[in-house]
Formats: structure tokens, sequence, C-alpha cells
């Protein structure tokens, strides 16, 4: 029987893989002992470098605030750009504002505006997408980058495969977004039919505040408000 190789050096590697599931679980129960009790919040994403002067800076500040005044809380990636804006207008609304922060190489630091008790601190990406969608009630996802394109298709994947409960997926600026929604559409869909019809259900175009929180209350007209998973 042949003996099975491996790339020189292989047997001398050492690893901490196993040890590490160890920190992956503290920051799984820590995310879960203070989200749990946070109450309904919906998620708003967008792009780090956004500046404060940036009209969609503004825009997502005042979404955050409508958010609040209906009865929702606010979560954010934590940091600054589009996350400080809806940490702001949650926090200058008088509502609950959630930081989930990761620590990254550049880029990423706390804005001034999440509550000092909602401020949780992740080292792994995977556990920090956990916990936005586990205790959102919806996203709303304004310009951003590849950080946050990957936040929105994980949740329209689970949704689209039953993993989790459907919520409300709110793309806010359509200058931004058509484009993408353009693509998906015409390629994935009419081009190559790697999706179905409905599933384009479910992403939502808007351009203002308004609509946004149009668009959350008629989905929560019809269903629970309930934890996802």
């Amino acid at each position: 029987m042949r003996k099975e190789q491996h790339p020189k050096g292989w047997n001398e590697i050492k690893t901490n893989d196993s040890w590490a599931i160890f920190k992956i679980m503290g920051e799984f129960v820590t995310g879960y002992e203070k989200l749990s009790r946070i109450g309904p919040c919906v998620s708003i994403f967008g792009s780090a470098r956004t500046k404060p002067d940036n009209k969609y800076y503004q825009l997502a500040e005042r979404i955050a605030q409508k958010i609040v005044d209906n009865g929702y809380g606010v979560i954010t990636g934590g940091g600054p750009g589009i996350m400080e804006a809806g940490n702001k207008g949650a926090h200058l609304a008088g509502g609950t504002s959630v930081g989930l922060n990761i620590e990254l190489p550049f880029e990423q630091h706390d804005n001034p505006y999440i509550d000092s008790d909602k401020n949780l601190d992740f080292d792994y990406f995977f556990v920090r997408k956990v916990m936005f969608v586990k205790y959102s009630q919806g996203f709303v996802v304004m310009p951003g980058g590849f950080g946050t394109l990957d936040e929105m298709f994980e949740a329209i994947t689970l949704i689209q495969t039953n993993k989790i409960e459907k919520f409300p997926i709110i793309l806010v600026g359509t200058e931004f977004w058509s484009g993408l929604f353009d693509w998906v559409r015409e390629t994935l869909l009419g081009k190559f039919g790697n999706i179905s019809e409905k599933d384009l259900d479910l992403i939502n175009l808007v351009d203002t505040e308004d609509e946004v929180i149009e668009i959350l209350d008629s989905f929560y007209d019809k269903y629970n408000l309930s934890p996802n998973f």
C-alpha cells in the first residue's frame, strides 16, 4: 500500500487550531449573553470610509433616528463612516445603540456613539456575522465595499436557503445599487438562471428614510418580531 505523502515539513508544523475553539466559544457566549437582552434592532451597514459631510452619512443618521422613533434599536459594526452615522442617529434619538467591533489592520476603531454596555469586540468575522443576523430584525445596507457586500449576501443566502426566517433587506441609494441589482436580475436570473424569480423579492431598493420605515412597518405588520435561527 502506498504511504500517504504530505508536503515536506508538514508533520513538523504545530498549530493551535484545537485550542482556538475555546476563544471562538467565548465570543459566541459573550455575544449571546449581551445581545439577547437588547430588544428588537435593525442593523445598518456601509462603508467605514464615508465622511460626515457625505450625503449617505447624513442619510444613515436620519434613518437611524427614524428607526429608533419607530421602536427599534440600531446595530452597526461599531466603526467610523456609515457605522458611526447609524450609532449617532440612534444615540441622538435616545434609542439603543449597539456596536459590534472587529479588529482590523486599518479603518476600524470604536465610534463614540455606542452605548457603553453594548460595545462588543470580536476577533472572528464569522462570529460577528452570526450576531448581526441573529439579533437583527432587518438589514439597512448603505453604499459600502467588500465587507458590506459580504454581510448583505450572507443574509440573502441564509434566507434563500431557509436557514433563517425572512426579514427585510433594504438597499439604500439606487444610484449605487441599481447596477448590481440589474446584474442580478439580467445575468444571474435572466441569462444563467442561477437564482429564482422569487429571490428578487428578498431585496428592496430605496432612497429615503421614509421608504425604509415603510418597508419595516409593512413587513412586521405581517410577522412577529423574534430572534433569527
